[in-house]
Formats: structure tokens, C-alpha cells, sequence
């Protein structure tokens, strides 16, 4: 038999609500677990991470109609297993207020 706690709050939502209410924090959120992208063992933290901050700004379901996307496409591409376009990230950060931009980072030889 399961008991359910009165008064809980699952850790998503109070990631979305801190997110919703701190758009620095998302910032730095999505900085930092965009980082993830260039490593194939821990991609679904970066995509996992966008899809929180869609559901911050507006849901899923909203965030795919301004984009543009079918909302089952944006679901599939903010999946762990997701593989989104760069139209697809693009159009994702514009809707909830952000761009992707490029840093100096370590330089591999040619």
C-alpha cells in the first residue's frame, strides 16, 4: 500500500516554478547543461534541461505551437533519447526568450 504525502511538491514542479520565477537561473541552468550536448554519454541532461525550461515558459504544448513544431515532434526531441535539429533548439530558445551563442572553448588539433 502506497501513502501519499499531503502537501507534497514533486521536484519538477518546484524546478519549473524556480526557473518561472528567476530567468537568471534559467540562464545559467541551460548554460550549464547545454554543455552536456557535446558529450554522446550525457546529451539527455542538456536535452532534458531545455525541455524544463520550455515547461517554465509557457509548457511543452505552447512553446511547440510558437515554434512552429507538432507538439509530439518537440516532446521526441527534448527526449533522453532526442536528436533535435538546429532548427528545432533554435526555434525552442527563441520562444522562451533566449539564443544560442558560441564561447572560446579548449581547441583540438587538426
Amino acid at each position: 500500500m502506497s501513502k501519499k504525502l499531503i502537501g507534497a511538491v514533486s521536484h519538477d514542479s518546484l524546478e519549473v516554478a524556480e526557473l518561472r520565477a528567476d530567468r537568471e537561473l534559467a540562464v545559467e541552468y541551460l548554460k550549464a547543461a547545454m554543455q552536456s550536448l557535446d558529450d554522446p554519454e550525457d546529451r539527455a541532461a542538456g536535452l532534458l534541461a531545455l525541455r524544463t525550461v520550455a515547461e517554465a515558459y509557457g509548457g511543452l504544448a505552447a512553446v511547440a505551437a510558437d515554434a512552429g513544431i507538432s507538439r509530439e515532434a518537440l516532446y521526441r526531441s527534448l527526449s533522453p533519447k532526442g536528436n533535435p535539429t538546429l532548427k528545432t533548439l533554435l526555434a525552442v530558445l527563441n520562444v522562451v526568450g533566449m539564443r544560442l551563442s558560441v564561447e572560446p572553448g579548449e581547441r583540438v588539433a587538426a
